[in-house]
This record gives structure tokens, sequence and C-alpha cells, in this order.
């Protein structure tokens, strides 16, 4: 495991704010899935496009940001692939050990930062290993929080995030019993053989008014997201991302307008369209 030392501090502006040298923002990266829908013979993080894996390009994504100096990466425990990467020599990133689920990888993560010595108050700004696609005017938007927070102490974190605009329809699972007698109409009941047909269906369309896509990255203060993770699950609420956490505690995160093409790569047909959208990126960075 690396170890990482807090106390370098990190002179920069952003949109002619000087950075606040009382504050460090830390990223993590959940990465111990397995990504079973994929259907790859390795994890979805460790898929290469564009000449990288999906990790490097996602971990290239937020070094981009001069306020971003430092990354954790909570890895499987049976994972052999990270330490072949060149990142893996890189003194700005430590790993720990993750779990099975990805609140428990985020408080692995939450636990190594909280046991060191700092002198600053930490940020931490969680973002999925599968989203490479990350943009810096879109991490600009969302590191303005801390700023806000010390104007506004109600401001406890936020998350990019994007609109629906796609109709929504919730589902509903109906099983259909037939017969191998109804189906054939044979009179001869005590051959009959049980089959079901399981369909989805419509149960009404959800209003689409005042709903958002939840992506990452999502960014809180270290002590205050660690104790909302750690009180959510010791209750058993349905944690799916940092922000749940916090909600479940009572608190309102930020919603932070983002890029739609902030892709998180889950199903193979993302592959492509990512690999479109980083080389897209790229030759706008060279403009």
């Amino acid at each position: 495991m690396n170890k990482l030392r807090l106390n370098s501090p990190v002179n920069v502006s952003l949109s002619g704010n000087a950075f606040v040298e009382d504050h460090e923002i830390i990223a993590l990266i959940p990465a111990a899935g397995i990504g079973s829908r994929m259907k790859s013979d390795c994890p979805k993080q460790y898929l290469n496009i564009a000449g990288k894996t999906i990790l490097e390009h996602t971990v290239a994504a937020l070094f981009e940001h001069p306020r971003i100096q430092r990354i954790i990466i909570a890895l499987n425990p049976a994972d052999t692939q990270f330490a072949q990467l060149p990142i893996a020599s890189d003194p700005r990133i430590a790993t720990v050990i993750g779990g099975e689920e990805r609140a428990a990888s985020v408080l692995a993560g939450l636990d190594y930062l909280a046991g060191l010595p700092t002198d600053k108050a930490i940020w931490v700004l969680v973002h999925d290993a599968a989203r490479p696609c990350l943009h810096r005017n879109d991490l600009d938007s969302l590191l303005r929080l801390i700023e806000h927070r010390a104007e506004s102490p109600d401001v406890c974190g936020g998350l990019l995030a994007s609109p629906v605009r796609d109709t929504m329809k919730r589902m509903v699972s109906l099983s259909l019993e037939k017969t191998a007698v109804e189906q054939l109409s044979v009179e001869r009941p005590s051959e009959k053989e049980s089959s079901t047909t399981n369909h989805t269906l419509i149960a009404h369309t959800v209003d689409r008014n005042g709903l958002w896509h939840a992506l990452t990255p999502q960014l809180f203060p270290l002590l205050l997201l660690r104790d909302c993770l750690i009180k959510a699950l010791a209750e058993q609420a349905c944690i799916t991302d940092e922000s749940s956490a916090l909600e479940h505690c009572g608190y309102r995160p930020v919603l932070i307008n983002g890029r739609a093409d902030n892709i998180k790569v889950t199903q193979p047909e993302d592959l492509a369209l990512a690999e479109f959208y980083l080389s897209r990126k790229s030759k706008e960075s060279i403009v």
C-alpha cells in the first residue's frame, strides 16, 4: 500500500479565486468491482480504449485539474492488474483494499484518509473508475462548492448530475402461468406441465420534471461523508452513491449540472461511445 503525505500546500487559483490553503481535495476511486455486465474476461476498468485502460484515462482526467494532487484507489483484494500499469508507481496515488460493494470500498478509502495526520480540512472527490470522459469545466463547477460552503454552512457538498431528458416508465413484472394442456388442448390432466412466462410491463409513466441522473464526481468533506456513510450502512439504508448516504442523514447535497458525455462505461456498447468522446475531448484540448 502506498503512503501519501498530506502536508504539501498546493498553490493554484480557480476563476480568479485563490486556493484556500487550509483545505485539500483528494480524489477517491472505488475500483474493486468486477464489471459483470460488461461480459468481459477482465474488470471493465482495465479494458483498453485509445491505447490506455479506462482507469488510466479516469486518473488522467482527475489529475488534469491542478487542485487535485492526490488520488486513493480502492482495489479488489484479488486485483493483479493495477500493479502492472504505469500509474502504479505514481507517488501521488495510494491504494487500499476495497469491499464487495461500492460503499465498502469508499469507506475503506475514507478510513485510510481519516487515519493520516494533517492540519488541513480534507474534501473527498469520489469518482467512478469507469467514467473516463470527465471534463475540466465540470470539475471547476463542482469544486466551487468549497468556496460556497465557506459563505453558506448549509452547503454540505454536491455532485455532478444531468436532467432526465427521456420519457421515464415505471415497470411491473407479471408472471403468466400456462400449462402444456392449455397450449396443446390435450385432455390428459395428469400430464400437465406448468410453464411460466415473465413479462416486463409498464405500470405508469413517471413525471420527469425534477428528475436528474446522478453522475460523479461527488464532493463532500471527509469527516461528514465518513460519518454519514457509517450511519447509513449501520441502519441498512439503500446506498447507491455517496449522496444517498448524506440524504439518509438529512442533508441535501447540491446538484451541479454536468455534461451528459460524462458517461459510465457499463455495457459493451459503451466502449465505442467512450472512445469517441475521449477522441473529441483530445481534439478540443489541442484547439
